[in-house]
């Protein structure tokens, strides 16, 4: 059954997550006067970076794996909630501009990363992945082979920062859209993620054998245990949503109630 105590020490993912702090260390401290001279120690966004870290760790790495990976399709839920919320949320806060610059101003990226950072590249490439993965053939595929549920989870990572982008980037070449665009973003991402979440929900079928054949370690039947994944799919996905929608809404509306001189983005 479930081991309580298992927590993932494989070097790849604990000698990734390493690499990433000790890379952000170096820049942040001993590199900082290269990349931007007099600028003080980040704490702040340090403190949301390391965070990030341990929440992909807890997300990935705890016994909550075991679980989704054997049990229970609304952990496995869980788990992608953690990846694309509070892990990828904090990464991108805790990313000074400065510590980007090297990256988004090589004049040869320009053009690329103007196209992947535009607000509809970013919610389709979410979408696509997101909504993707949850196909059934590829779902259970994660679930019976460990390096392509690896793979599943570093790319819905990677699909939730390109998510968050137009709302969270931390470059001046590529900076966040306008607040307008932000609120019109949010809703547009709520709509196109409706399908993934309707398909879960009201499914008469168990989709993925894995979940209705496993050994049930809750009062839940397979069946429930679905209606559940989906039900947090959405809840958390648009309670989220709308908590970024009131944020932007509120700095839009200060940025229009102050004078002319001094409004910024709008």
């Amino acid at each position: 059954m479930i081991d309580w105590t298992h927590w993932h020490n494989e070097p790849f993912l604990i000698g990734g997550l390493i690499f990433l702090g000790w890379l952000y260390t170096i820049l942040a401290g001993p590199w900082r006067e290269r990349l931007a001279p007099g600028t003080p120690y980040p704490r702040r966004s340090a403190l949301k970076f390391y965070a990030a870290l341990l929440c992909f760790y807890l997300g990935v790495g705890s016994p909550l794996d075991q679980i989704a990976e054997r049990f229970l399709f609304s952990a496995h839920m869980l788990q992608h909630q953690i990846l694309i919320y509070p892990a990828a949320i904090l990464f991108l806060s805790g990313l000074p501009d400065w510590m980007v610059r090297p990256l988004t101003s090589q004049a040869r990226l320009q053009g690329p990363l103007r196209i992947l950072t535009h607000p509809l590249v970013c919610g389709g490439i979410y979408t696509a992945v997101y909504s993707g993965w949850h196909l059934p053939l590829l779902y259970d595929w994660a679930l019976q082979n460990r390096a392509v549920h690896i793979a599943e989870h570093f790319m819905m990572f990677g699909a939730a920062l390109f998510y968050w982008w137009p709302l969270l980037s931390p470059s001046k070449e590529f900076p966040p859209a306008s607040y307008a665009w932000q609120m019109l973003y949010l809703v547009a991402v709520v709509i196109a993620m409706t399908p993934v979440f309707a398909y879960i929900m009201f499914s008469s079928d168990v989709l993925y054998p894995t979940y209705e054949y496993a050994p049930r370690i809750t009062s839940l039947t397979a069946a429930a245990d679905q209606l559940l994944a989906g039900a947090m799919m959405k809840l958390i996905g648009m309670s989220v949503a709308m908590i970024a929608f009131g944020v932007s809404f509120y700095r839009w509306y200060q940025a229009d109630a102050k004078p002319a001189g001094q409004q910024g983005r709008a």
